[in-house]
């Protein structure tokens, strides 16, 4: 079968060789209800391609062992691109998810938009340095940004959280430079598309992730898709109205959860109470995120005080969201996750208190296990599954396409 572009058959073969890692013709013939001379003329393309290889022979189990083929994982490389609103972080993966290369800058994402760009650029070409071949092979770029994104306007960033940024995100040269696509979408819904594809959302239909950072936000996964909302921006959890009398929000909105538990406030909580503990570990420098989280995990007063406050507002918040939604698992992403236990057991008691029975019964709630590479592994993720649907974006289907 000489196909002259990729067709529905091809993606339905493609994909399911994918998803099994290796299988047969014939099992292919039989899951997808073809006759085995189509299923062996639409894996020939697909071995001429590059996009699946031999795999050897099965175990014998009576009669003639089946030859097996596997997808190439190496046929191509996908960038994902993490704006934090202090740091740059870039993966570079393969087509099986792994993270290959990962760079980690900090940076003044939110004030400093030319020179973000330039380091988002600098980083991706490094990842690509390190991996020689890989930019010949790059599918496409994805971005996560630490603000709504309109699907229908990507390139389009909050001036409400960006203000420096001018609603300009300005990506586009970064996409020129390797002639590859780009996809741009919210931090927090590419932390939940990275837990539903290669973490504790692995199966999952259900379920809310919630990134705590300098900002709070969630992504939601229902029936096995992100829930974006009418323009984007579905998922703030971080400006639920959690004290109507609270403090100025950078929203304009007073008394937002993440006036609350986003990074700034909890330092300045820490700083409000050192000298209620002048023996804690905190008292003897000035305190950070990373020493408070720190000083917690070891068990210091202080530390412990101000990560219980924040798990206290937490769980009213998320206990609405499981009386709204009532999702399978809640999954807690983000620096302030890596307290694990000290920040789930109240996390769990307020939820018990607050949120319907019949809701907590159903959920669970956890923390991430995909540490720090989360979020830009979610953005990298955003380009294979892009891929996945549509062949013709991998470098070597192309190539073919344009050989026949």
């Amino acid at each position: 079968m000489i196909l002259t572009r990729p067709s529905p058959l091809l993606h339905a073969v493609m994909r399911l060789i994918w998803e099994e890692r290796q299988t047969s013709r014939a099992e292919i013939a039989r899951r997808l209800g073809l006759s085995r001379s189509t299923a062996g003329e639409v894996v020939g393309d697909l071995l001429e391609m590059g996009l699946v290889i031999p795999a050897g022979m099965a175990r014998p189990q009576g009669g003639r062992p089946p030859a097996m083929l596997e997808f190439n994982d190496g046929a191509g490389y996908c960038l994902g691109v993490e704006m934090g609103a202090t740091h740059v972080s870039v993966a570079l993966i393969d087509l099986r998810g792994r993270v290959l290369v990962w760079k980690n800058e900090p940076h003044p994402v939110r004030d400093d938009p030319v020179g973000t760009r330039a380091l988002m650029a600098a980083c991706c070409a490094a990842c690509l340095a390190e991996l020689p071949g890989s930019s010949r092979l790059l599918i496409g770029i994805g971005v996560a940004a630490p603000c709504p994104v309109d699907p229908a306007h990507p390139d389009r960033f909050s001036e409400i959280v960006l203000p420096a940024w001018g609603g300009r995100a300005g990506l586009r040269s970064l996409a020129r430079r390797y002639q590859v696509p780009l996809f741009v979408d919210n931090d927090a819904n590419l932390g939940a598309l990275s837990e539903g594809r290669w973490g504790g959302g692995r199966g999952v239909e259900d379920f809310t992730y919630v990134k705590l950072g300098t900002g709070v936000g969630s992504g939601h996964f229902l029936r096995g898709a992100i829930y974006r909302g009418a323009t984007g921006v579905a998922g703030e959890i971080g400006h639920l109205a959690m004290d109507p009398q609270g403090k100025l929000c950078l929203c304009g909105l007073r008394g937002c959860l993440t006036t609350l538990v986003g990074t700034a406030a909890l330092v300045e909580r820490c700083t409000e109470l050192l000298g209620e503990y002048p023996g804690s570990a905190l008292a003897r420098t000035r305190p950070t995120i990373t020493s408070i989280e720190d000083a917690a995990l070891a068990g210091d007063p202080l530390g412990l005080r101000v990560a219980r406050e924040a798990a206290g507002y937490l769980g009213i918040a998320v206990a609405g969201l499981l009386n709204i939604l009532n999702p399978r698992l809640v999954i807690l992403g983000g620096g302030l996750s890596r307290l694990g236990d000290v920040l789930l057991e109240p996390v769990r008691e307020v939820i018990s208190r607050r949120a319907l029975v019949t809701s907590r019964a159903a959920t669970e709630v956890t923390t991430s296990n995909l540490g720090p590479q989360s979020i830009a592994l979610g953005a990298a993720t955003l380009v294979l599954d892009a891929a996945l649907a549509d062949a013709r974006l991998i470098p070597v289907v192309r190539a073919w396409v344009a050989s026949r």
